[in-house]
């Protein structure tokens, strides 16, 4: 995508910058909540040609195999995630796969915007929000609903139609 495509949306350098980083730490939340839903959106936004890598060291997102791979794994994750034994988000190896989750998709995102470098940290910043966030609201709602199930069905609800909301702007740039 060049500047010149997204110029009737952000119409200045630092118009596009903050579109930019806004998107990023969006899609980082989604990290948070899911860590592959975040990377399988961005990935099937780049192979739908709703961004465009082509020429950037991230072209390969936009590739089948990208988007099967991340598929696959954004719904094993969210078949996992409601096993009794699956590890809890906030212990180190999780927390810190999902901020790097949220780095990864929002370089794509930054990337195909012109900021990768400054869209990175918002990835990185917006899955730290996402999975502390998550955490907290996912135990309240299940200490509501009275079990766990309803409310990481909610949560799966919350990450892919985000997700789903996040690449449809990206298309619409």
């Amino acid at each position: 995508m060049t500047h010149l495509a997204v110029s009737h949306l952000a119409e200045s350098h630092t118009e596009l910058l903050l579109l930019a980083l806004l998107l990023a730490l969006l899609i980082g939340v989604v990290a948070g909540l899911r860590s592959f839903t975040a990377p399988a959106v961005v990935a099937w936004a780049a192979f739908s040609l709703w961004i465009s890598l082509s020429g950037h060291w991230l072209a390969w997102v936009g590739s089948l195999a990208a988007v099967i791979v991340f598929a696959l794994l954004a719904v094993g994750e969210l078949v996992l995630d409601k096993l009794p034994k699956t590890p809890s988000r906030t212990a180190p190896p999780s927390f810190i796969a999902r901020i790097g989750s949220g780095a990864f998709s929002g370089t794509v995102i930054g990337t195909a915007l012109g900021h990768p470098w400054t869209a990175l940290g918002a990835g990185a910043i917006g899955a730290v929000l996402g999975t502390l966030g998550g955490y907290h609201a996912r135990a309240r709602l299940a200490g509501s609903f009275g079990r766990d199930l309803p409310a990481a069905l909610l949560e799966d609800a919350v990450a892919v139609l985000g997700g789903i909301a996040i690449a449809v702007v990206l298309h619409h740039l």
